[in-house]
């Protein structure tokens, strides 16, 4: 577990942007329930969360369709939520960071960090921008 005061700036980059923390398995397991299209962000301190995933996921709210609900979970801070979200991942292997896109509680998008990592955040908001023009 990372330390709290380490952690904070790398949480609020994603809240500023008007994403929900979640920090237990039921507040997951709820929003994961909620109707219309969710965008899951598996937040990481490792270098390409802050270089390509963070600025990435919240570049892809620029566009016309983006999805209802916009959560994040932190690897390494909350484990119980972060378990939790990799269950709606399945088959997908635990991944952080990582970024899921969910419609009725149905996994229906996933980027893992082969797809982030070393790719530009002009990248990863891009492909997700296509992702909610098919389901947002």
């Amino acid at each position: 577990m990372y330390p709290p005061e380490l952690v904070r700036p790398m949480q609020e980059e994603l809240e500023q942007a008007g994403f929900i923390s979640l920090h237990t398995a039921q507040e997951v397991e709820k929003m994961l329930q909620t109707e219309g299209t969710t965008l899951v962000v598996v937040n990481s301190v490792c270098g390409c969360a802050a270089g390509t995933c963070r600025p990435g996921a919240i570049a892809s709210l620029q566009f016309d369709k983006v999805p209802n609900n916009l959560v994040t979970v932190f690897a390494g801070v909350d484990a119980e939520a972060t378990g939790k979200a990799r269950e709606f991942m399945i088959p997908f292997p635990p991944s952080s960071p990582a970024i899921a896109l969910f419609k009725d509680g149905v996994l229906v998008h996933m980027l893992e960090r082969h797809h982030i990592e070393g790719r530009p955040a002009e990248v990863i908001a891009s492909n997700l921008a296509g992702a909610y023009e098919e389901y947002c």
